[in-house]
């Protein structure tokens, strides 16, 4: 399996030979509105244009609608006539953007033997919930590449965990850049990323979503060093840099 990071949760994959293209957020460093005040977002370019992105790209995955996910340049470039899949409820509104391929993440996919299968996630706990919406992640499996579990925009919590536990992924990707709304944590932060290498020590644990958004409060060097303090090896917990491409395989955390 070959993985790029391009910017905050937008990621190409590469499966059995096929390119999928994971939460297309195209807009331009500073386009778009500041959350907490600190700076217009994104806080950086992408490192390579939106049509290199999408060179290639056979099926397109959105987890949500927020525009850090999804952003109206995404949706303007992104071919109509791809497969899009994403979580239920979101389908009518991607539609509306003029895509005509939208299937919805109810259970179980499969598209060209890559099996998706869609996993809860909770971005936050308690009524900051409501502010955020609903999100979804989601165990990827195919035959002869590793397993992989792409959590998205959610804290640890049970959900999170039985889904470590009971599909036990080769590869975990998480957002642990400790994004705040109104005080309340929305995704994970440093200790949750190195709680989870301690539930799945035998997987190598990817860390994105990070140094590109203004209500991140974990940065790269950030999680870095609290996760050396805590014992986590640079061999488990992989913090890739936008541009940075990876070959993954089963048991490289092992």
């Amino acid at each position: 399996m070959k993985f790029s990071l391009l910017r905050n949760a937008t990621l190409k994959l590469d499966i059995l030979g096929r390119s999928v293209l994971i939460d297309p957020f195209f807009a331009a460093k500073g386009s778009r509105p500041s959350f907490t005040g600190r700076a217009p977002n994104p806080l950086v370019d992408l490192p390579v244009s939106p049509e290199k992105i999408l060179e290639g790209v056979e099926l397109v995955v959105v987890s949500h609608l927020h525009a850090d996910h999804f952003d109206p340049v995404a949706q303007d470039l992104v071919p109509k006539h791809l497969p899009l899949i994403c979580q239920p409820g979101d389908e009518d509104k991607i539609r509306s953007y003029g895509f005509s391929n939208v299937t919805p993440l109810t259970d179980v996919l499969v598209w060209q033997g890559i099996r998706f299968q869609r996993r809860e996630g909770s971005h936050g706990l308690g009524s900051v919930v409501q502010k955020m919406g609903s999100v979804m992640g989601f165990v990827i499996t195919a035959k002869d590449e590793p397993s992989l579990y792409w959590a998205g925009d959610t804290v640890l919590y049970p959900a999170v965990e039985a889904t470590i536990v009971e599909s036990r992924p080769d590869i975990i990707v998480i957002h642990p850049c400790g994004a705040r709304w109104d005080g309340d944590l929305i995704t994970m932060d440093a200790a949750e990323a190195v709680a989870i290498c301690r539930l799945a020590p035998s997987a190598a644990v990817i860390a994105t979503h990070m140094d590109s958004l203004d209500h991140a409060t974990v940065s790269r060097d950030d999680l870095l060093k609290y996760a050396r303090k805590q014992g986590v090896t640079s061999r488990q917990l992989l913090v890739p840099r936008d541009g940075e491409h990876l070959t993954l395989a089963a048991g490289q955390a092992g």
